[in-house]
């Protein structure tokens, strides 16, 4: 029991060293591309942008949040009525792999966000799956994930 716990100390810790270690690096061209297109993003949403959020969605790109998952149309509909008003990402850190036509970004944000009328701050790991599609970069997945203890 000590062994696994001492065990899974050390692999978090050599992630939170390669995680350090990759965000300290200078981006190439293609992930500054990304990273510029997730700051946008974030900024459409604040602004409650749909109509051009809802160009950067895939048809077919799925959201994933505290509350459950949905497809582009709910998402949009969702911002379009403030039923979530992403107010505010405090990107923290952020990295970016480039597979082929798929681009992974990873943000540690904090939110402040209104959510059904109630303003609330979270701290979160949000991962963002975007493909490469006739030369632009289509969103196809945004999933949050809930920090504990930050």
């Amino acid at each position: 029991m000590k062994a696994s716990i001492i065990g899974l100390f050390l692999i978090l810790m050599s992630v939170q060293y390669a995680h350090s270690q990759q965000s300290n690096s200078s981006p190439s061209p293609a992930d500054q591309e990304i990273i510029n297109l997730s700051k946008q993003k974030w900024s459409w949403m604040a602004d409650k942008k749909a109509d051009t959020l809802a160009g950067l969605f895939h048809e077919k790109s799925m959201f994933v949040h505290m509350g459950g998952s949905w497809g582009k149309e709910q998402e949009i509909n969702i911002i379009r009525s403030g039923g979530i008003h992403y107010k505010k990402a405090d990107i923290h850190s952020v990295s970016v792999n480039i597979i082929d036509n798929t681009a992974i970004l990873l943000n540690r944000i904090t939110l402040l966000a209104v959510v059904g009328g109630n303003e609330v701050t979270n701290p979160f790991m949000v991962t963002e799956v975007y493909v490469r599609q006739n030369g632009a970069w289509k969103l196809v997945s945004l999933s949050f994930t809930k920090l504990v203890g930050q």
